[in-house]
């Protein structure tokens, strides 16, 4: 199985499984999963946040999510609970679509580490 046949089933299976664990029926996409990663990160439980909040979270889980790669570094806590991360090296000027497929992988990468896919 090739790398992006790989990668497109994850993909697949994990959107299948997050809409049918966490959706009342619309498809989850790349935007709602960050959003699922970012009050998992949050560890807060769920609850209703407001609207800059919830630009937040989908940070948090950008920051998360590409840590791996060597972008950022989680830097500390607030007094509120909120991660925080710095920047170690600036993304590289990605096309869309090479954008879209960094997320997913780095998405897929995430819950492979949470063992969601067993």
């Amino acid at each position: 199985m090739t790398k992006v046949n790989d990668l497109k089933e994850k993909w697949k299976f994990l959107v299948d499984k997050l809409t049918n664990d966490f959706s009342e029926g619309d498809e989850l996409n790349v935007d709602g999963i960050l959003y699922l990663i970012g009050v998992q990160e949050l560890g807060q439980g769920h609850r209703a946040f407001k609207k800059d909040e919830k630009m937040n979270l989908m940070h948090i889980a950008i920051c998360k999510l590409l840590e791996p790669y060597g972008y950022y570094e989680f830097d500390f806590f607030d007094d509120d609970g909120w991660p925080h991360y710095k920047t170690l090296t600036e993304l590289p000027n990605l096309k869309p679509g090479e954008q879209t497929v960094l997320m997913k992988e780095a998405i897929v990468s995430y819950f492979e580490t949470l063992e969601y896919f067993e």
